[in-house]
């Protein structure tokens, strides 16, 4: 089943549970779906974006939730920031399991090898190869750092 699919069906299942945080929540990432197909539709295209994309979207929102949990925190609005808190546990039902990071390592060990990355200068192709492979199971802010680190001589 698509993820998309599994988002339909979650909002449903929300609707039916009484559960308004989490149908909030999914109608939102329902809602950001459709804008992300709208901008992908062309004359020639009228595809909506795959599950790979999804995924990208969901780890773009938990990222945008948690930097707002942390503003909140430091204004002191606690009651904001759990908020937030609760919407990226939502979110992040709907995602594949994140990499711990010795996971992440391993597999960005795993990519530098098997393209014969030697330098910084090959990073764009490590992190293209790694965001095909891995979206949505990597936090690629910190991934960028450790290819980097692991890419950088010593």
């Amino acid at each position: 089943m698509s993820l998309r699919q599994t988002l339909t069906d979650a909002m449903k299942d929300a609707m039916k549970a009484k559960q308004p945080a989490r149908l909030a929540t999914i109608r939102m990432i329902l809602a950001a779906l459709k804008d992300r197909d709208i901008a992908a539709r062309s004359e020639d295209n009228r595809d909506l974006v795959p599950d790979d994309d999804i995924l990208t979207l969901l780890a773009k929102m938990v990222k945008q939730r948690e930097e707002s949990a942390a503003v909140y925190v430091q204004g002191g609005r606690p009651e904001l920031a759990q908020n937030e808190q609760d919407e990226i546990a939502i979110i992040r039902d709907f995602m594949p399991k994140q990499m711990e990071e010795a996971e992440a390592r391993a597999a960005i060990a795993a990519v530098v090898t098997e393209l014969g990355a030697t330098s910084v200068k090959d990073m764009g192709k490590v992190m293209a190869a790694l965001k095909e492979r891995f979206a949505g199971q990597m936090d690629f802010g910190k991934a960028s750092g450790q290819v980097k680190e692991a890419l950088t001589p010593k």
